[in-house]
């Protein structure tokens, strides 16, 4: 089994050492990792450091705004590191009307990207899974308005509706690439994997039957992001065994 790491897990020190960062990372074990921003290094010198850690980028955490505003410079990038997978990590759907703007931009990019080699997906937090405020669902609406690939946070989903991500990803397999595998206290903070109540165990074994990329990705820099990173894939390796 091979893991990806969210690059958020270690952002203690990316900002100021991504190159490090990476090799580290790769130290561990990980073989694929999703990027949470650039801090401003060039893609030739981001696909270098992947070549020579023997690293894959998996995916980016890329907010709707560059692809609207710099579409051409965003693509340029991802494809100069070899990186077919655009996440937008979250945006402000809190009503109708910004859901319909928020469907109407990524159906007009999805198929841009694709032209490109590039999918487009969405990462969820807990809210895209209860009511606005006027009713108005948001993940339900991603679902069936839109050809948005996604990117379950298995903790994020149990967090906000007490039960494991197994029947969400089994009913969306055919639009799961990856998942988020992440543990943490239900209505608290996220944890290292094995440390949470989340149902964490149920969420890799459905991703592993069905063939998706588990990332980690852990928050807490207790006590710093490579060792919470470690401890994260000793525990994905035991699971292996169990």
């Amino acid at each position: 089994m091979e893991y990806g790491l969210q690059m958020y897990s270690v952002r203690d020190i990316t900002g100021r050492d991504l190159k490090g960062a990476l090799k580290q990372v790769a130290d561990i074990g990980y073989k694929y990792v999703e990027f949470a921003g650039f801090f401003g290094n060039q893609a030739a010198d981001v696909k270098r450091w992947l070549d020579e850690f023997g690293l894959i980028a998996s995916g980016t955490h890329t907010g709707i705004d560059p692809l609207l505003n710099d579409y051409e410079g965003t693509v340029r990038y991802h494809k100069e590191i070899g990186c077919s997978s655009i996440i937008i990590p979250g945006a402000d759907l809190s009503c109708q009307a910004k859901l319909d703007a928020f469907v109407a931009n990524v159906n007009r990019l999805i198929p841009k990207l694709a032209d490109e080699g590039i999918t487009l997906g969405y990462h969820n937090h807990g809210h895209e899974f209860r009511a606005n405020r006027d009713g108005s669902m948001i993940h339900e609406q991603l679902v069936y308005r839109t050809g948005l690939r996604f990117e379950i946070d298995t903790f994020w989903y149990y967090d906000q509706t007490g039960i494991s991500a197994k029947g969400i990803l089994e009913r969306l397999k055919d639009r799961i690439d990856c998942i988020h595998i992440k543990d943490g206290f239900r209505r608290g903070a996220g944890m290292p994997l094995g440390c949470g109540d989340a149902p964490v165990k149920e969420a890799y074994d459905t991703a592993k039957a069905l063939g998706m990329l588990m990332v980690v990705e852990s928050e807490s820099l207790k006590p710093d992001g490579v060792s919470e990173a470690r401890e994260c894939f000793k525990y994905l390796r035991k699971q292996e065994n169990d």
